[in-house]
């Protein structure tokens, strides 16, 4: 998993609440698929056209919001159905933190099994942020910094936000839930063999 620390970007003000996983991608897309190459379907049916082009009125489409690492959005990011997919693309169109007031549960775990950080934050916050990167969205940069537990609006005004501290480790780290579990090893292995010798018969049939 890639770690995470910082990102900077212009933020995509994507302010709608309840955007559900088969909005960001469509589940025919996940049928025979792998995570790389999701990018170009996220959110397929609203950012492109019947004829394939760009959708010029989709926000992340416009310049310079197309690419950014950082998108906003209202309450209820990433709820509906239980598809990691919705994260992998995310990813694969330059997505690492969405910042939002509320996210589907589901999707809020998926995130941090794939290096994507969902940032909640209260919808006052949020909107200061869209607005203040509407006003010059060329110039306007927001930077997201686990480390310090901070959301730095462009603007300059240093917002707090929690996280779990082991998920927020374990992304520093790069390390989903079995990276986590393995560096614990030695001792996994040691219990093994003095169980083993306690209680044999429990596994003739493990290997």
């Amino acid at each position: 998993m890639q770690a995470f620390r910082t990102v900077e970007g212009t933020a995509i003000p994507l302010m709608e609440a309840n955007v559900d996983t088969d909005v960001i991608i469509p589940i025919q897309r996940l049928v025979g698929s792998g995570r790389e190459g999701l990018g170009e379907f996220a959110f397929e049916r609203r950012r492109y056209l019947p004829d394939g082009r760009d959708n010029p009125e989709f926000i992340p489409n416009a310049e310079p919001y197309k690419d950014s690492p950082i998108l906003l959005a209202a309450e209820n990011f990433g709820c509906g159905s239980s598809r990691e997919g919705a994260v992998w693309a995310l990813m694969g169109m330059g997505v690492r933190c969405v910042i939002a007031p509320s996210f589907g549960d589901i999707f809020f775990s998926n995130c941090f099994q794939n290096g994507l950080l969902p940032v909640r934050l209260p919808i006052e916050a949020i909107r200061r942020i869209a607005e203040q990167t509407e006003e010059a969205p060329g110039n306007a940069r927001t930077t997201v910094d686990l480390e310090r537990r901070v959301v730095i609006t462009p603007r300059g005004e240093a917002i707090p936000f929690s996280v779990d501290e082991r998920k927020r480790e374990a992304m520093l780290d790069g390390l989903d839930d079995i990276a986590l579990t393995m560096k614990h090893a030695e001792a996994i292995a040691a219990w093994r063999e003095k169980d083993k010798a306690r209680h044999g018969w429990a596994w003739d049939s493990v290997a």
